[in-house]
């Protein structure tokens, strides 16, 4: 057994989800507990620096290292104090803040434009800080390995869903909503089940909504608490098939994005097409939610080699009852749970599996799966730091 802590803060800027588990077993055997689980709020005005920057802020150099120190800072402060009252970690994996993600070029194109094929995606807060600030070894940088094999850097938590969350009978996608929603395809876990799941981001999760809410309120919220005020419109449904047509969705996987897209102009612009129906705030925080759901499924029905026969929610998006309900209705009679009811935390699920991607990396366990990111093969993830 192996005290391993995650951390982790998502496209939604919201705070840092940190972890600690008890880690056993590898791949087939994998057990894993969470002792402790909280959500460490950024202070406001580092949170807005990081969310300008996301949103393409010319910074300078200088200004870049001193966001990268305060983000660590407070990385490292999350590790000490999810431990309190607990025995001592003895690795800590850190997924840092993303705050650019650039998706390779598609595939297919001639090896001489291999430049055009290479991802890139930057994480601040940096694991050399927080291994010294804490004392404990500490794994980041996950996403730097599979880019460099030629994959999308994300989703890097099919592999850790699979082993603990896959059915001899039944195929499964696991729906993380984030900032930004992402899938792990599981199918029944059989003869080479493994080289089966698929994973890839399905577009906006919470993003566009909490930039709703923002611009809404004049900054007075940043999120809809359970879907509430959307639950209170009307979706227009002309327009969400209008913003399905938009190229990302029907990109074939494996494929990520980002704020980048689904971000402060991607929003703008779907208020400026809202304009000649006339929406009321709730009707267009419903409309949005609806393009969240119907683009999911849209994902599911055109990219999986067959619907699952359940689906769960994890991340901050399952907590929106109205997308929930969304989902659900767009799904039919396929099952709608969250992973908390096969006993995985839906809030701190990403976090517990970068303390297992932290753990195989410590152990020499490749932790990507090439069909979910569409890297040339499996590596190993993450950078060691020592304390």
């Amino acid at each position: 057994m192996t005290y391993v802590i995650g951390l982790i803060s998502g496209t939604s800027v919201d705070g840092i989800d940190a972890a600690l588990v008890d880690i056993s077993g590898t791949d087939f055997d994998l057990k894993v507990e969470l002792l402790a689980g909280e959500t460490y709020p950024y202070p406001a005005e580092l949170r807005e620096r990081i969310l300008a920057v996301c949103a393409g802020a010319a910074i300078s150099m200088a200004e870049l290292a001193e966001l990268d120190d305060a983000i660590a800072l407070v990385f490292a402060q999350a590790a000490q104090n999810i431990q309190n009252g607990h025995k001592p970690a003895s690795l800590i994996g850190s997924h840092g803040q993303t705050v650019y993600h650039r998706p390779p070029g598609q595939r297919g194109e001639a090896r001489e434009n291999f430049q055009s094929k290479i991802g890139y995606s930057l994480q601040l807060g940096r694991g050399a800080v927080i291994a010294h600030m804490t004392g404990i070894t500490t794994i980041s940088n996950f996403r730097a390995a599979d880019i460099a094999a030629g994959g999308q850097g994300a989703p890097l938590v099919p592999r850790v869903d699979a082993y603990l969350l896959s059915h001899p009978q039944q195929g499964r996608c696991i729906q993380n909503i984030g900032g930004i929603g992402n899938l792990a395809y599981i199918p029944p876990r059989r003869d080479n089940w493994l080289e089966k799941i698929l994973g890839w981001d399905t577009g906006p999760g919470n993003s566009l909504l909490d930039l709703a809410v923002h611009h809404l309120t004049a900054g007075a919220k940043t999120y809809d608490e359970n879907g509430n005020w959307a639950a209170s419109g009307t979706p227009c449904h002309a327009l969400v098939e209008q913003w399905l047509s938009q190229d990302y969705f029907h990109l074939p996987p494996p494929k990520s994005t980002g704020r980048e897209l689904f971000g402060v102009t991607y929003l703008h612009e779907c208020l400026k097409n809202a304009q000649i129906y006339q929406l009321s705030s709730a009707d267009m925080l419903a409309t949005l939610t609806e393009l969240t759901a119907a683009s999911i499924v849209h994902n599911y029905r055109t990219f999986l080699p067959q619907m699952p026969q359940q689906v769960f929610l994890c991340g901050g998006g399952s907590r929106n009852l109205y997308l929930k309900h969304r989902l659900q209705q767009l799904l039919q009679s396929i099952p709608v749970l969250t992973t908390d009811e096969v006993g995985l935390s839906a809030d701190f699920k990403e976090a517990i599996a970068f303390a297992v991607l932290a753990y195989w990396r410590n152990l020499g366990i490749p932790g990507n799966l090439p069909a979910a990111t569409g890297a040339s093969q499996e590596v190993l993830l993450g950078e060691i730091n020592q304390k």
